[in-house]
């Protein structure tokens, strides 16, 4: 994983093309702002907002949560991201075995099997009790999307990416639409009705926890084929921005197709629901399409017009996105901000939840400085 340094301010086509055959900066900040809404920014927005009776930060409050069931939401937006983010760096990464793919495979099969295992750790799976481990989870669908979509980026043409994904995701959708559950009705995207959930529910080991909706699991069996094409979407994007275009002309290309998907995403969505813990078909054109917006801004102010200090805070956490994740299940960041910011926090009366929470993201962002000062990342 190659860190990001935070240089100061370069111009035009220098400064975009200077890495087409590297990691872009835009790529590592944008996965790094993503992360912050994980560990912990969510907390510190929904905080901020609480302190005010205005409707329109009531509003804006809503974001930070999920939807219910049906629908998009900015929360919504930051897993999807991530795995857009996963494929965008496929082509960085591995477009020097295209000619020789068998160099790759026990690259790949290491990266996704020692991230499947980490999920499972996560889950708890040395506490040996198999039968109450949740078996799916973000690192283990992070995992086989990412392995399978390596492979096809090693197999595949532009072309048969682009086919690829079609076929994915109008099979998906014929899938939950034409194909009932038993004892069901075809088409029924319900939280105890659709197809997916039954096959969780049939199939999987383990159990299904209440907060992954219960009546499936929204990292399960049928909704991981469609999130390969989130990753696909991604090596798509990255296979652009290794292009020998303009860094201009690479900007408008992204916008251009972020706001494709979107709009076919949307439409798609009236009869085939938005539906992120489904993974539907118009999910994932719509999280796409948003992925694309946020990356092609991150692009044109760090990598196009060159203003790359700021995206120091971003980076810091982006090129160790999965050490974050992980560390906060065995390391109490809550305990360390309250020993340090606890008499602070009560002498700040209604804004003390504030402190604790802005405690709490310093923690963690400060621990990720010293890994990135000291050359150390979590490879997998």
């Amino acid at each position: 994983m190659a860190a990001a340094q935070g240089g100061g301010r370069k111009t035009g086509k220098a400064a975009a093309g200077e890495r087409t055959g590297e990691r872009l900066l835009s790529i590592d900040a944008l996965r790094g702002f993503d992360m912050f809404w994980i560990v912990g920014g969510d907390v510190l927005a929904t905080k901020l907002l609480e302190r005010s009776t205005s409707v329109n930060a009531a509003r804006l409050k809503l974001q930070f949560e999920h939807v219910d069931w049906a629908g998009f939401r900015f929360y919504d937006l930051i897993f999807p991201l991530f795995m857009f983010l996963v494929g965008c760096v496929i082509p960085f990464s591995l477009s020097r075995y295209q000619q020789e793919p068998s160099q790759a495979w026990s690259r790949i099969l290491r990266r996704t099997a020692l991230l499947f295992l980490l999920g499972l750790v996560c889950n708890g799976l040395l506490q040996f009790r198999f039968g109450e481990l949740r078996y799916p989870g973000v690192l283990q669908r992070i995992a086989l999307c990412y392995g399978i979509s390596a492979v096809l980026f090693l197999k595949l043409s532009v072309r048969g990416l682009i086919a690829t994904i079609a076929g994915i995701l109008l099979s998906y959708w014929a899938l939950l639409t034409l194909v009932p559950a038993p004892g069901g009705l075809a088409g029924d995207f319900s939280r105890a009705g659709n197809l997916a959930g039954y096959v969780d529910r049939a199939l999987l080991p383990g159990r299904i926890p209440a907060q992954w909706y219960g009546d499936g699991d929204n990292e399960g069996i049928l909704s991981t084929i469609p999130a390969v094409s989130t990753v696909l979407l991604g090596c798509l994007a990255g296979l652009w921005l290794r292009t020998d275009r303009s860094g201009w002309v690479r900007f408008a290309g992204l916008c251009l197709m972020g706001g494709v998907l979107l709009s076919a995403g949307y439409s798609w969505g009236v009869v085939f629901p938005i539906i992120k813990n489904l993974w539907t078909s118009s999910f994932v054109l719509v999280a796409a399409g948003w992925s694309l917006l946020l990356l092609s801004v991150f692009y044109l102010v760090i990598d196009v017009m060159g203003f790359r200090r700021w995206a120091f805070f971003w980076a810091v956490i982006g090129v160790n996105a999965i050490t974050i994740y992980v560390v906060p299940r065995f390391v109490d960041f809550d305990a360390i901000a309250a020993f340090f910011l606890s008499g602070i926090a009560r002498l700040s009366g209604a804004w003390g939840e504030v402190v604790l929470a802005v405690g709490v993201l310093a923690a963690e962002w400060l621990l990720l400085l010293y890994l990135y000062r000291s050359r150390i990342f979590l490879r997998l």
